[in-house]
C-alpha cells in the first residue's frame, strides 16, 4: 500500500476544515500561555492555499503540494507558527521529492524531516512545551510502526495517536522556549497550542489515508 497525490490533498484540505473547526480552542490555548492568535493565524494560512490547490496539475507529487503549503503558510501566518510549520512542510516536501506515491519508509521519512525542519529553525527539544513535544512522539510511533511492518494508513495513525498524546503531556510543564517560556510555573496546567494544531493535523493526515 502506498499513499498519492489525492492523499495530500485529502490531507490539506481536512486540515484546513479542522483548524477552522478548532481556531477558537486554539485561539483559547494560546491565549492562556501566548497571543492568542494561534488558531486565527493557522486557519488563515490554510484557506489560502486552498484555491491554490484546484490549480495544481493532476500528474503533481505529495511533495509539489506540500512545498505549495509551505510557501503559502511562511507567507501569510503570522508568529512563529508560520515559519515553524513552512519549515517543516518545506523539508518534508523535500525528504519525499519526484516521488508520486509513498511508501511506509517514505511516509517516515517525511514526518521525520518535518520534525527536524521545526527544531532546526526554532531550536525547541522534547519536553521544552512546544509543538516539538507532539511531532516527537508521533515520528518515533512511525518508526515504530515500520519497524513493524505496518503501512502508509497504519504509520500514520500511529504518528497521530502519539502526537495527540504528546499534546496532552504538555499540559503540567513549564515551558523552556517562546513567549509562554516567561511565564514560568503559570504556564503549569495549560496546553501547548502549537502541540495542539500538531496533534490536528497528523490526525487528518491518519484520517486521509484511511478513507483513501
Amino acid at each position: 500500500m502506498s499513499v498519492d497525490v489525492a492523499w495530500a490533498q485529502a490531507w490539506i484540505r481536512s486540515s484546513a476544515q479542522v483548524l477552522s473547526e478548532h481556531r477558537a480552542e486554539l485561539n483559547t490555548l494560546d491565549r492562556e500561555i501566548g497571543d492568542g492568535d494561534h488558531g486565527e493565524n493557522m486557519d488563515r494560512g490554510f484557506q489560502a492555499v486552498l484555491p491554490k490547490l484546484d490549480a495544481v496539475p493532476d500528474a503533481a507529487t505529495p511533495g509539489e503540494l506540500l512545498k505549495t503549503l509551505a510557501a503559502t503558510l511562511i507567507s501569510t501566518v503570522g508568529g512563529a507558527a508560520g515559519p515553524l510549520y513552512g519549515t517543516a512542510y518545506l523539508k518534508a516536501a523535500a525528504a519525499v521529492s519526484g516521488a508520486a506515491e509513498l511508501d511506509g519508509p517514505a511516509v517516515v521519512a517525511l514526518l521525520s524531516a518535518g520534525r527536524d525542519g521545526i527544531v532546526l529553525r526554532g531550536k525547541a527539544e522534547s519536553g521544552d512545551k512546544t509543538m516539538v513535544d507532539a511531532w516527537t512522539p508521533a515520528v518515533d510511533a512511525a518508526i515504530e510502526a515500520e519497524a513493524a511492518g505496518a503501512g502508509p494508513g497504519l504509520i500514520l495513525a500511529a504518528a497521530a495517536d502519539a502526537a495527540e498524546a504528546g499534546a496532552v503531556a504538555t499540559e503540567p510543564w513549564v515551558a523552556r522556549k517562546g513567549r509562554a517560556s516567561y511565564l514560568g510555573e503559570r504556564a503549569i496546567g495549560h496546553r501547548d497550542p502549537g502541540a495542539q494544531s500538531t496533534a490536528l493535523i497528523l490526525r487528518c493526515a491518519a484520517d486521509a489515508a484511511a478513507q483513501s
